[in-house]
């Protein structure tokens, strides 16, 4: 089952930013500056925060994994806009 996580990031080094960015771009949708919305199961979940712990540097960095709920019951007013609109991604990101 495919839960929704929430994953942010402040990573102080420009090419540790870099490869946070693709990394989650592989794993999520890019919602803003350092937000990405990801589908995940349990098992892409620990893959996905295995590659972000041996790219980020443990002192400096941090990310933030926010669990949203399952998938399947995502609600249309999840996310709530202030200024420019929320547009929802139309499909799910699939790694292959």
């Amino acid at each position: 089952m495919r839960r929704i996580y929430l994953i942010t990031y402040d990573v102080c080094d420009p090419k540790r930013l870099r490869h946070t960015f693709r990394c989650l771009r592989n794993w999520g949708d890019h919602l803003q500056y350092s937000v990405f919305e990801c589908q995940l199961t349990d098992t892409d979940l620990l893959r996905c925060k295995a590659e972000l712990a041996e790219i980020i540097h443990h002192k400096e960095d941090q990310v933030l994994v926010i669990d949203l709920g399952p998938a399947a019951s995502r609600r249309e007013d999840l996310v709530e806009a202030i200024g420019q609109p929320y547009s929802a991604m139309a499909a799910p990101c699939l790694v292959i």
